[in-house]
């Protein structure tokens, strides 16, 4: 069995280096460059490619970290990840520095469970038309994902953005009519409720009378 991927700290490093060229020889040392943003601050750092590859399987990536910057002690919050669009390597990296009390904004992934009855019974198929939603909460107790429930959830119905339950003390930032999922009739399901066309029957011709 693999050894999960946990992290209790993350070592940010200071850089200097800025543009194209510096930010190539950080790859090729096995750093990713990236930026420690919030309260007033910006700083550019380099971080380590196992330990945000590490942060990432680590399931948690929404979950406050304890933070070395050069020394120095900071809380922060993983936001964005730049990747090659080939190769899905990371190129880049933002942090945001946080306090564990204060109200921010995040995007969380949505995340279905159960079977629709829409698609057991009724031939449908479910589709996740939004993925994720933006909310707003304290940054300590930021959800890794939100449960969507669509067992009972019959063809030709949805679940809207706000009919979902969120965490306690988060507030929805997504337009509640958002359609997160649905379930529609597929082109055999629909064919099976067609009703056949009914043929009027023509009175049969009477014989021509006889000579």
């Amino acid at each position: 069995m693999s050894k999960p991927h946990t992290l209790t700290n993350l070592v940010l490093e200071p850089r200097t280096g800025i543009g194209t060229t510096a930010s190539h020889a950080l790859r090729r040392a096995g750093k990713i460059p990236g930026v420690v943003y919030g309260h007033g601050q910006a700083t550019p750092i380099a971080i380590d490619v196992k330990q945000l590859t590490d942060l990432i399987l680590s399931g948690h990536r929404s979950h406050i970290m304890e933070a070395s910057i050069g020394g120095k002690k900071d809380s922060v919050l993983l936001r964005r990840i730049e990747a090659h669009p080939l190769t899905r390597k990371p190129l880049s990296v933002d942090f945001q520095r946080v306090t564990k009390d204060e109200a921010i904004t995040a995007s969380v992934n949505v995340v279905t469970v159960g079977n629709p009855i829409g698609v057991r019974e009724q031939e449908g198929v479910m589709d996740v038309v939004t993925r994720a939603l933006e909310i707003k909460g304290p940054a300590q107790s930021i959800p890794d994902s939100i449960t969507v429930d669509v067992n009972e959830l019959a063809v030709h119905q949805h679940v809207s953005a706000g009919e979902i339950a969120l965490p306690a003390g988060f507030t929805l930032l997504t337009p509640p009519d958002t359609i997160v999922v649905s379930v529609s009739i597929t082109r055999a399901g629909a064919a099976e409720t067609e009703t056949p066309a009914t043929v009027e029957e023509q009175p049969a011709e009477a014989p021509p009378p006889e000579a």
